[in-house]
């Protein structure tokens, strides 16, 4: 949950247990309803496939095909694919070569990771063609998986087929590219194009390690490309570069006809502006995408340190003088990722900063320290470190061992690529069983003079039921006119363009995959933190009643879900929804065109208008 953290362990929010297997579907009926709308199959049920229907569906993907099952599933210690597993339960690459588990094993009273059916692991986009086209033939709920991040629980679905991308993960560098059917319109610009099945850290290490370049992307090193461009995507440097779906010139897509799609902002444009932050998985499968890299800055670095108050009322003068000290010194380009206030009058500091030094790096946070170390009732808990690095270095895992060994914790099984690392402040989230998590986008209104005591006291009385933390980078008010311009002209809730952070609360346990031995979460307390965190998040928007939610980073039991997703832009949404999927083969909860089905996406409630 202590997303993009990047160089250091600094979100330590309480965390804890674990939830329940969505049935409803099952328990209405798979056969079609009583008012005619088809519904879904299951295993079992009339109309799902033979045998010599599957094999039909192996030999078109070059036998590709699997059936999946967990490796928790009759668990022994002669099992060697169940040791293997606990063995490697926090190494988010591990699991992400299991098309059978998932980044995030569940969330309490809402779902738990449970396996598909089948699983094609497609190698090539007519693999894409074949299962899509299979899915759609035999009404079987579908389900597509690249990172297999998802808090939601979308990366899987019991009884499903699963087209799973990890294999498609090729990536090409441009000097000059031009969208198909551009050519004349747009301008050739440095670009990379990058399979749906590729992870930010194999993109970060193409364009920036090897290519001397910056392309926007994701902080967690492991989350799928294709995952988080849909979703609209922020990084630890949005504040500079906008957000990832805003940097998107072109996308191959698979859409529900079995049709391969090109798309730009000259052919499919609704398509492709529906891609670009819409949530992946509701309008087609994208195989491949190509963004936008930029010149890369001299220098990347980091501000961490903690700031103690010996009262509340000292906590409350500090939050204030905080707030202030960022929109002074802060909200700019320069600055991203975040600032955790926490329940026990403590102010954790895991900034990042790009295009400055270390020495104006340092500059700028003078002041406030200056200011920490003359109150008497502040003082600095963990000492406030500045640190620089050459920007080609950022993601470069060998310079990490042998500069900062510790910061990083490697992918250690044999034969894996060496730059395949993860930050050590994510591994805390590896395998997560969430208990609850909120967001909301804070309009940067609120950092007005006569706005900004109003917040203080909002946040001061969150920090009272649960901590929280505000990822600047995640709001692209203060961000450069271009980079707000191509992230305005996304799918993505408009709302995020005059934030000036999303708020972000939760908590979380250890892994507890159904099957795993010893995973017994504490459920009587897994609930109390989701009401404390509920509390929390309530009393911080009430300064920003209207504010939207990060559909990647939100609540499960989301209210108005499409207001706080997407905003004005729903409708738009839907639109292109029933031009390219008009039957909803593509099914996400809370996805678009979500609303025409039952929680588990197996059975029609209606038709769309």
């Amino acid at each position: 949950m202590h997303r993009r953290d990047l160089l250091k362990a600094a979100l330590t929010l309480p965390l804890l247990p674990w939830a329940l297997s969505p049935t409803v579907g099952h328990a209405l009926g798979a056969s079609p309803t009583a008012a005619g709308l088809r519904s879904r199959v299951r295993p079992g049920d009339p109309g799902w496939p033979t045998s010599a229907q599957w094999d039909q569906l192996k030999d078109a993907v070059g036998g590709r095909l699997q059936a999946l099952h967990s490796p928790f599933e009759a668990c022994s210690a002669q099992n060697a694919a169940c040791q293997e597993a606990l063995a490697q339960i926090k190494n988010p690459f591990y699991l992400g070569d299991q098309p059978a588990l998932t980044q995030t094993s569940g969330w309490v009273d809402a779902w738990t990771s449970h396996p598909s059916a089948y699983a094609v692991a497609v190698e090539n986009t007519q693999d894409v063609v074949a299962a899509v086209n299979f899915a759609r033939k035999h009404h079987l709920r579908l389900v597509v998986k690249g990172g297999g991040h998802s808090y939601q629980g979308t990366s899987a679905a019991p009884d499903s087929l699963l087209i799973w991308t990890r294999h498609m993960n090729a990536i090409n560098l441009h000097d000059a590219f031009v969208p198909q059917g551009c050519e004349g319109k747009q301008a050739p610009v440095p670009a990379v194009s990058v399979q749906s099945g590729a992870m930010w850290i194999d993109a970060y290490n193409a364009v920036t390690t090897q290519g001397g370049r910056y392309v926007q992307g994701g902080g967690c090193t492991t989350v799928g490309v294709a995952g988080l461009v849909q979703s609209g995507g922020f990084g630890s440097f949005s504040k500079n570069f906008g957000s990832a779906s805003g940097n998107l010139l072109e996308a191959e897509v698979v859409t529900a006809d079995g049709k391969v799609r090109v798309v730009n902002p000259h052919q499919e444009p609704e398509l492709f502006w529906g891609i670009k932050g819409g949530g992946g998985g509701s309008l087609g499968v994208v195989t491949r995408l190509t963004l936008r890299t930029h010149e890369l800055p001299d220098m990347f670095g980091a501000v961490f340190g903690s700031i103690k108050a010996d009262s509340d009322a000292a906590y409350r003068e500090l939050i204030a003088f905080t707030m202030r000290f960022y929109r002074e010194a802060l909200f700019n380009p320069h600055w991203g990722e975040q600032i955790v206030f926490r329940r026990n009058n403590l102010v954790r500091l895991s900034m990042v900063f790009q295009g400055l030094n270390k020495a104006q790096a340092q500059a700028t946070w003078a002041p406030f320290l200056d200011a920490v170390r003359a109150h008497p009732s502040w003082h600095i808990d963990e000492e406030v470190g500045v640190f620089a690095l050459p920007a080609r270095h950022f993601w470069d895992a060998d310079f990490f061992r042998q500069n900062a060994p510790d910061l990083i914790i490697p992918d250690r099984r044999p034969g894996a690529p060496r730059d395949h690392v993860l930050w050590a402040g994510d591994e805390g989230q590896v395998g997560q069983f969430i208990h609850g998590y909120r967001s909301g986008w804070l309009p940067q209104s609120l950092l007005d003079e006569r706005q900004l005591d109003r917040l203080a006291d909002a946040m001061f009385a969150a920090t009272r039921h649960w901590g929280f933390s505000l990822h600047f980078n995640k709001g692209l008010a203060g961000a450069p006119a271009d980079a707000v311009a191509r992230s305005r002209d996304t799918a993505m809730n408009p709302g995020a363009m005059d934030a000036f952070a999303l708020m972000i609360t939760g908590g979380e346990s250890d892994p507890a995959f159904p099957g795993m031995p010893g995973a017994e979460p504490n459920l009587d307390k897994a609930r109390q933190e989701k009401a404390g965190i509920d509390r929390c998040a309530n009393a911080l928007l009430k300064v920003a009643p209207a504010a939207g939610s990060y559909v990647s980073e939100s609540d499960y039991f989301e209210r108005d879900w499409q207001t706080s997703f997407w905003g004005s832009n729903y409708p738009r949404l839907a639109a292109a929804k029933r031009r390219y999927d008009p039957e909803g083969l593509f099914f996400v909860r809370h996805g678009v065109g979500g609303e025409n089905w039952s929680d588990d996406g197996f059975t029609r409630l209606r038709r769309d208008a």
